[in-house]
């Protein structure tokens, strides 16, 4: 099966060049990054470390969907810049799309800290993916690119794009929650505050699944990097 991993970015230079080192071990069929306007060394270290950089206007909906285009593969795996992906969940993936039962699915989430409040907040993450049905981005979607295609990608929404895509995409047919984990940093946690990121984070979903317009929300959420 032809991997396309893609990955979004934006001012992204801190944290790029070691997400990608790590993916390019993993040995997709193709590595793309899709650029949003970054404006520091996020584009330089992109065009060493991946297959092709495609690069537009910023949106995260927008430039998975961008990279989706130039992708070639059989399988979609979109990954944050921040995230990692250690080979046993790799090959886990690649075991159980072998099956036509799944037409995609996402990791099991794991924020990379020791502090005991984030592992607790890890904890309540993947109850509410596991039960609930909400999974986030950062967890790592996979998805079979007919599949993606038609369901025309991501809604190009500011936010909370990654919600809306899951749940769309349950409406597909059976979706697979690994218990293998998608790993991803903590940054937004220890710059913003665990108690206020934590409840803004849960406060926007809330509203969104409400119908709140995106556009609002994306307001009270901030570019971390």
């Amino acid at each position: 099966m032809k991997v396309s991993i893609i990955v979004p970015t934006l001012n992204e230079e801190l944290v790029l060049e070691g997400t990608l080192t790590q993916i390019q071990q993993l040995s997709p069929h193709e590595l793309i990054v899709s650029d949003g306007g970054s404006t520091d060394d996020t584009n330089s270290i992109a065009k060493k470390f991946s297959h092709r950089v495609v690069t537009g206007s910023s949106g995260r909906a927008t430039q998975m969907n961008a990279g989706a285009d130039e992708a070639t593969g059989d399988l979609l795996l979109f990954l944050h810049a921040d995230n990692r992906l250690e080979p046993e969940s790799y090959q886990k993936m690649l075991e159980c799309m072998e099956n036509p039962k799944w037409i995609g699915g996402a990791f099991t989430l794991c924020i990379d800290s020791d502090k005991w409040s984030i592992s607790l907040i890890t904890l309540l993450a993947n109850i509410r993916a596991r039960y609930f049905g909400l999974a986030y981005g950062d967890q790592g979607f996979f998805v079979r690119t007919e599949v993606f295609n038609n369901m025309n990608g991501f809604s190009p929404m500011p936010i909370c794009e990654d919600l809306d895509f899951y749940r769309r995409l349950k409406k597909e047919g059976p979706v697979v929650l690994l218990k293998e984990k998608a790993h991803t940093s903590p940054r937004r946690w220890i710059k913003e505050g665990i108690v206020f990121t934590t409840a803004r984070n849960i406060l926007i979903a809330i509203l969104f699944g409400l119908g709140f317009p995106p556009r609002i929300l994306t307001k009270w959420y901030l570019a971390i990097r």
